[in-house]
């Protein structure tokens, strides 16, 4: 199996960001429905991150035919980077493609220090494959009691409760100052 990743054009952005709202519908209305106005996710959020001068836009293909597609904010002079938007289709779930998918971003940005990305609390999935498949930690969650930043008024449940989650790739290592001695555990 032969993963590629085809950086996205000006052209492609109204795709991609139609496809990443239909799979990320898929969780929210199966956690809480189908919305009266019928508009599941909104894409200004979408197309806000895939109009930033410092992301970078793949789809995702296997074996010549597009699974899905990633969003990536790239910091080059901080390297803090995030992954902003990551959609496998659904039919493609199941198969370790997400963990290599992951696997293979991490060798393209060699130079970051840390990794951080965001999921609504109740996807279980995705928050298990973030914690247990690829080493990120939780670092904060966002509520009525610690909302983000960046939260507006009017925002729907999903959208205000989340988890941010972070990884560090060299950790900092913890050294001893050279007046403790560890050698005898006599003072």
């Amino acid at each position: 199996m032969n993963i590629e990743f085809q950086p996205t054009e000006d052209k492609d952005l109204c795709l991609f960001l139609e496809e990443t709202k239909a799979v990320f519908s898929i969780a929210i209305i199966e956690q809480f429905g189908k919305p009266e106005n019928g508009e599941v996710v909104f894409g200004d959020e979408i197309d806000h991150i895939l109009h930033n001068p410092k992301t970078v836009a793949y789809f995702i293909y296997l074996d010549g035919k597009k699974i899905g597609g990633v969003a990536l904010g790239i910091d080059n002079e901080t390297h803090c980077n995030s992954l902003d938007l990551l959609y496998i289709y659904p039919d493609c779930h199941g198969k370790g493609l997400g963990f290599r998918i992951w696997k293979m971003i991490e060798k393209m940005y060699p130079q970051t220090e840390v990794w951080e990305v965001a999921t609504p609390y109740f996807e279980k999935r995705n928050i298990s494959f973030y914690v247990n498949k690829c080493g990120f930690h939780i670092v904060e969650f966002f509520n009525k009691y610690h909302e983000a930043p960046d939260s507006r008024e009017g925002q729907a449940e999903h959208e205000k409760e989340f988890f941010r989650f972070e990884k560090r790739m060299n950790p900092c290592r913890v050294s001893m100052p050279d007046d403790i001695s560890t050698s005898s555990g006599k003072n």
